[in-house]
């Protein structure tokens, strides 16, 4: 009744044939993982799932380019290298980004900073 607007009580009608809802039931569970049932009760199943497995593959490539970068630059550019975010997928929220706390300099490298410029 929720997805088809058929009452079931009509085979014992007579306005309704069991092979009608056979054919009903059919198109619920038909196309593994991509059934009209699943698709209706779960956004996730919207996607088939070689979409998710190109995700998956894009996020891990996305990753190892991340770390590659991390360990072949040098100690204070590596600092400001960013996690990429994972490609969106339908039914999860989406990743809030982490609220950094800003980052002050100490009066050693202040000193330092103002002192090259007044020699220059």
């Amino acid at each position: 009744m929720e997805f088809f607007g058929v009452d079931l009580l009509d085979v014992w009608r007579g306005r309704l044939s069991l092979r009608r809802v056979g054919v009903l039931i059919r198109s619920l569970m038909s196309k593994p993982g991509r059934s009209t049932l699943l698709m209706a009760m779960d956004e996730r199943a919207s996607w088939p799932e070689s979409s998710y497995m190109l995700a998956r593959v894009s996020d891990a490539l996305e990753l190892s380019n991340f770390l590659f970068l991390k360990a072949n630059v040098d100690e204070s550019d590596a600092r400001d290298l960013e996690l990429p975010p994972p490609i969106p997928r339908p039914g999860e929220p989406e990743p809030q980004p982490e609220q950094r706390e800003p980052e002050f300099s100490d009066a050693q490298e202040l000193t330092s900073f103002f002192g090259r410029l007044n020699s220059a």
